[in-house]
């Protein structure tokens, strides 16, 4: 029985190493599965006493690119076993700054740009029905611009979690905070879809008494509002497409998303195709349409095609651990960008003290704008997970590079939206078809306002720095000052003192201050988290 025992043993060895051989050519990630699986069944079955496993040993050449690891060895009687599997690093940290820098930014800038297309797309066709609904669009904006700070401010943490873990090889970490980030996409649509069904004819009654306006108001918060889910798990996605460098896939998702909201705009807002007359509710429905077919595509590219990360809520728990580790970078984002909300909402108080047609003027300003900073925050959304991955690896030099290149890029950028605002503020306005009164407002507004162009590039790449480098309270504290320190109160102080054309002026003051602040901050942050890695 011994010797049968034996020669079982042997033939089975035999067999499997023949098999592995085999499988391993084909296909090496299941060829080191099958072996596993099958060397357990052996070991439980016919010869627990004799094998055994020994610890995998790693062997770096290079920065990783050809990395190679001696797979299992096992050992029975004479028999060994090995193999080596070649293990790619990510492009994030080997690939040349500049040319990755380009390569994760141009397609978010692209589909940033179309987004900002698509919001002034929209107020152009509002504006066509009436100034009254032009201003109810504006009023409205900042519910608009808090939807989307929760759903961004979130999408930073989770990008930030996820790059930083794939950077320190922690798979199933990063794959946690994949999953507790949709988790918290779900939350946020349930607490917004609450709050803009129950609260939105209170948000408008402290802003205006025209019925016209709150009507119009009222109708595109709830809508926007309710059917949210679309924007969170829109944006949820698009985050982990670019914390794994896929860009691309988030550009087109979100190309997919802005196309659609074009094409549905006129037709829900004006009836055409057989469709009802809807006017703004139309508006909000297009905007809304786009989001949800923008989402349904990105759940199944990365399903499908992010494969560094694993989508499953019924394996991935919700975690407080990691939902926090989210929020200690992501939340100080939120936060920051509700700050705008505020800032907006408190600039429409003021304006609308003066005339609705300087609030639409302020509400045409954003659309335009938005224009100008979208490629930036595309640049941004692709220096973000490089920065937080080499921080990760312990790279200083490509995170030093990357930041460089993505203050020269954002500068230069900002500086032609400056050209395009001084030199076409009239062409600009007439795309909303404004009014003689509006012109008259509008034209010295754009020119004053955008003179904080000049400075704005540095600090919105500086913003995105400190919440890459895990100092989410550096930006959070820009924003506060900049927008609720010093330009809400010398928005008011201007225009008591010098009427509606001071009031522009708060901004490029309150730019002036941002930039001082933002080159203080960054210098600290280089020197607590990015110097002493030069040192190790």
């Amino acid at each position: 029985m011994k010797n049968h025992s034996r020669n079982l043993h042997a033939l089975l060895c035999g067999i499997f190493c023949l098999n592995f051989v085999c499988v391993a050519r084909c296909d090496a990630p299941f060829g080191q599965n099958f072996l596993q699986i099958v060397m357990h069944i052996l070991q439980k079955v016919f010869f627990k006493h004799a094998l055994k496993k020994r610890a995998t040993e790693k062997r770096v050449i290079g920065h990783g690119v050809n990395s190679k690891r001696k797979g299992l060895i096992t050992e029975e009687r004479g028999l060994f076993l090995e193999k080596e599997v070649k293990v790619q690093e990510n492009k994030m940290g080997v690939m040349p700054v500049a040319k990755l820098l380009l390569t994760m930014s141009v397609p978010m800038m692209i589909s940033m740009l179309v987004q900002a297309l698509y919001n002034i797309v929209d107020s152009m066709f509002v504006a066509r029905l009436s100034e009254s609904a032009l201003t109810a669009v504006s009023l409205a904006f900042p519910v608009q611009n808090l939807m989307i700070a929760v759903g961004t401010g979130t999408g930073v943490g989770i990008n930030a979690l996820v790059s930083r873990s794939l950077g320190e090889k922690k798979q199933e970490y990063a794959n946690s905070a994949a999953n507790n980030g949709i988790y918290l996409a779900i939350f946020s649509f349930i607490g917004f879809a609450i709050v803009c069904g129950f609260f939105a004819p209170a948000f408008f009654r402290v802003q205006t008494t025209d019925p016209q306006i709150m009507e119009y108001g009222v109708d595109y918060v709830r809508v926007i509002g309710i059917m949210s889910f679309g924007l969170f798990i829109q944006l949820t996605c698009e985050k982990l497409l670019q914390s794994t460098g896929k860009t691309i896939y988030s550009m087109a998702t979100q190309l997919l998303g802005a196309i659609i909201n074009i094409i549905l705009d006129p037709i829900m807002i004006f009836g055409l195709f057989g469709f009802p007359r809807m006017e703004v509710t139309g508006a909000a429905l297009a905007t809304v349409t786009g989001q949800i077919i923008a989402a349904i595509a990105g759940v199944i590219v990365n399903m499908k095609l992010n494969k560094e990360l694993h989508i499953s809520l019924v394996k991935y728990k919700i975690s407080g651990d990691v939902i926090r580790s989210i929020y200690s970078v992501g939340f100080p984002s939120i936060i920051m960008a509700s700050v705008g909300s505020v800032m907006t909402f408190g600039m429409n108080k003021i304006l609308m003290g003066f005339t609705s047609t300087a609030t639409a003027v302020f509400g045409v300003y954003f659309k335009l704008q938005s224009f100008i900073f979208m490629p930036v925050f595309g640049l941004n959304n692709g220096m973000v997970p490089i920065v937080a991955y080499n921080y990760g690896a312990r790279k200083p030099k490509r995170i030093t590079k990357a930041i460089k290149l993505s203050i020269i890029y954002g500068v230069c950028i900002m500086l032609a939206g400056f050209a395009v605002f001084q030199l076409f503020p009239g062409s600009l306005l007439g795309i909303f078809s404004a009014s003689d009164d509006m012109m008259a407002i509008g034209i010295p507004a754009l020119r004053t306002i955008s003179l904080s162009f000049l400075i704005a590039g540095f600090s919105v790449v500086a913003s995105s720095v400190f919440q890459a480098l895990g100092h989410g309270f550096l930006s959070l504290a820009v924003s506060v000052l900049r927008q609720l320190v010093v330009l809400l109160p010398a928005a008011f102080i201007l225009s008591k003192a010098g009427g509606l054309g001071a009031c522009w002026w708060s901004f490029p003051i309150a730019e002036v201050f941002s930039g001082v602040i933002c080159f203080v901050f960054i210098r600290y942050a280089y020197k607590k988290e990015i110097h002493p890695l030069y040192e190790k």
